[in-house]
């Protein structure tokens, strides 16, 4: 509801004209505030499904995060374009609105709530030193994460100066990315189911690795397309199948705070990267950085194939002393 209220403020306030210092506010309490709803998910997402589940719910909350991300775009341009980018926000705050309402009926079983106990943030991370498959995954995801948040930007900037296409083209390839995504999502419990864990964790970022060097080497935009397809899939199936893992292998008294720790810990990174990356691409083209971004996917499935990542069932082995 706080987002809801938040970005009411921005068309609100641009009756009496417009206010650019509240966009900069509005951001970053909205980004505040979906980093508290994120950790709150992840942690209520056991307790309503049971563990036997997690992975099954995970997969549905990501394609509908996938599908929003395919048609919140269009539609946010579409409404932008004919009746202006206030009215847009306006109708974004709206269906916070009606989140915040949705969520208001939600109950826990045994009435357990989605946060409990009262941990600090240290106890997140001590559990995280302790318990060896999140400690590598941690660490292994900062550099992935430096690695990823600035892709997006550089694809969009290899279709259109690396292949001259129009922003038509570019919304295409986008909207494929999305499609990677939901894909993954509908697979992943199947694929866990069979193939376990560190298969799929570690063969994700050897399709990411892959499909990043067939991104830096295309000359046309189906091949590129065909690639960010892959990528996009890898990612979806690695995302679920890591949060999916960190639900099971911590108590939940702890999760809401082990969840904090992870996100912190390898997200630390990310601006640097992506700030990094896209200041390389900008100046020396995007085939030598994204070349560089694919071999360093492989160097992680390398250094993951020597830990607790590569096991099938790493929740079999006991969490970490909390």
């Amino acid at each position: 509801m706080a987002r809801a209220v938040l970005l009411a403020a921005v068309p609100l306030s641009w009756l009496l004209g417009p206010q650019v210092w509240l966009l900069y506010v509005v951001i970053a309490l909205t980004s505040a505030f979906g980093m508290i709803f994120r950790v709150g998910y992840v942690t209520a997402v056991p307790n309503l499904v049971g563990q036997d589940r997690v992975v099954v719910a995970n997969s549905r909350l990501e394609s509908t995060n996938a599908l929003a991300f395919i048609i919140g775009p269009m539609f946010a341009g579409l409404l932008s374009g004919q009746l202006g980018a206030a009215t847009a926000i306006a109708v974004n705050a709206a269906t916070f609105g009606i989140s915040a309402t949705a969520l208001a009926v939600v109950r826990f079983p045994s009435g357990r709530s989605a946060v409990e106990g009262v941990h600090t943030l240290l106890a997140g991370f001590t559990f995280l030193w302790r318990t060896p498959v999140l400690r590598w995954l941690a660490m292994l995801l900062t550099v992935i994460s430096f690695l990823t948040l600035g892709m997006t930007d550089v694809i969009i900037y290899q279709v259109r100066a690396g292949l001259g296409q129009s922003d038509q083209v570019v919304g295409v390839v986008v909207g494929i990315a999305g499609g990677g995504t939901m894909l993954a999502a509908a697979l992943t419990p199947v694929l866990r189911r069979r193939l376990g864990f560190g298969p799929c964790w570690l063969g994700s970022y050897v399709l990411c690795g892959l499909a990043v060097g067939v991104v830096a080497l295309s000359n046309d935009t189906v091949t590129l397309a065909v690639a960010v397809f892959g990528y996009s899939f890898g990612l979806g199936l690695a995302g679920i199948s890591s949060m999916s893992l960190r639900q099971s292998v911590t108590p939940d008294h702890l999760l809401g705070r082990v969840t904090s720790a992870f996100w912190t810990a390898h997200s630390a990174l990310a601006p640097l990267g992506a700030a990094a990356i896209t200041g390389l691409v900008a100046a020396h083209g995007a085939r030598g950085p994204l070349l560089a971004v694919g071999a360093v996917f492989l160097l992680v499935v390398l250094i993951g194939l020597g830990t607790p990542i590569r096991s099938r069932h790493p929740e079999r082995n006991g969490p970490g002393d909390p």
